[in-house]
């Protein structure tokens, strides 16, 4: 399944989620671009966006868009905050869908 990591998270992550395609906004090319446009552009070559902006939920309709946002709620965005967080995201990869939002780590 191809996973796009957004800038809030660190590219370290992508090696903690196996059997799946995880690039970054950063490898992508996309790093400064706002979330509308960036979403729009996930939608076309992903099927997960990966996210830390807790934010991003009530500042964008998520529920048109053609892929499923996973928000990981951690107290940083450091990996060591975030690779426990790791079982969880793998057991809801599978279950997404388009137009969802999921928090993983309330």
């Amino acid at each position: 399944m191809p996973i796009l990591l957004d800038e809030s998270l660190p590219r370290q992550l992508a090696r903690l989620i196996p059997d799946h395609e995880v690039r970054t906004v950063k490898q992508m090319g996309w790093a400064g671009t706002r979330n509308d446009p960036l979403l729009r552009l996930a939608a076309k070559e992903f099927e997960v966006f990966l996210t830390a902006d807790q934010n991003l939920e009530f500042q964008q309709n998520l529920t048109n868009l053609p892929i499923p946002v996973i928000v990981l709620v951690a107290p940083t965005n450091r990996i060591e905050s975030l690779q426990p967080l790791v079982p969880n995201l793998l057991k809801v990869l599978p279950t997404t869908r388009p137009g969802q939002v999921l928090r993983v780590g309330d």
